[in-house]
């Protein structure tokens, strides 16, 4: 990962962590906690793409395995968001720009499903059975309820800040021939006029220049 990624996305985790810990874990809603830390995470993979939303996903849940007051393994959330991450980046847009909200709005469900039936899961192998004695149905539906009314609010931000850290997000999808003729189309949506066109017609006119010159070379030359 590039130097602006790594500094972008360990900003963001860190803000996310404090803010779920200190805020968010506060509020004591019934069933699960809304997970900012998972929304950011999500955010920056769908930018990132699989690569770098497994590794931003296992620092993300390192940290938060080491943050108190966490009561769990070591490395047990890590896991689980760098799964996530992995499989959220590879819901990335071919072309870095995201058509309709549908598509990332599924993606927060099914990540919010998956990383609870995910972390369930590996405490079942620790011998971790928390989730049985609160209810595994509850905590689904809480946990992809409340993630799901705060993504609106944190995954365009995420995305739009890691797009913005990359200076150019569709710089790396086209080269310099391609940039060249966007601008050109630019110029010409803009102004109404056909570049091509006109430069066959400068040709056409210095042609034509040049043929006149030559015939009155010739007519010179009969006299």
């Amino acid at each position: 990962m590039r130097f602006n990624r790594m500094l972008l996305s360990v900003t963001l985790v860190i803000v996310a962590l404090v803010i779920q810990v200190s805020v968010l874990a506060r509020l004591h809603l019934p069933g699960a906690v809304p997970d900012l830390l998972l929304l950011t995470v999500l955010g920056l993979a769908l930018v990132y793409g699989h690569v770098g939303g497994a590794l931003v996903g296992f620092g993300a849940g390192l940290l938060a395995d080491l943050a108190p007051p966490a009561d769990h393994a070591a490395g047990r959330y890590a896991l689980v968001l760098c799964v996530i991450g992995y499989l959220a980046g590879l819901a990335k847009p071919d072309n870095g720009q995201l058509k309709s909200a549908t598509g990332p709005m599924a993606v927060v469900v099914a990540a919010s499903v998956g990383s609870t039936l995910l972390y369930a899961g590996v405490g079942a192998l620790v011998g971790d059975t928390a989730a049985r004695h609160v209810g595994l149905g509850g905590l689904l539906f809480t946990a992809a309820l409340y993630d799901l009314l705060l993504a609106p609010f944190v995954v365009p931000g995420i995305m739009a800040l890691a797009r913005r850290a990359e200076n150019d997000p569709l710089a790396d999808t086209g080269g310099s021939g391609k940039s060249t003729d966007v601008a050109a189309g630019w110029i010409s949506s803009g102004t109404g006029l056909r570049i091509g066109s006109q430069r066959g017609g400068l040709r056409v006119k210095a042609a034509k220049a040049r043929m006149a010159r030559a015939g009155r070379i010739k007519g010179v030359k009969r006299l």
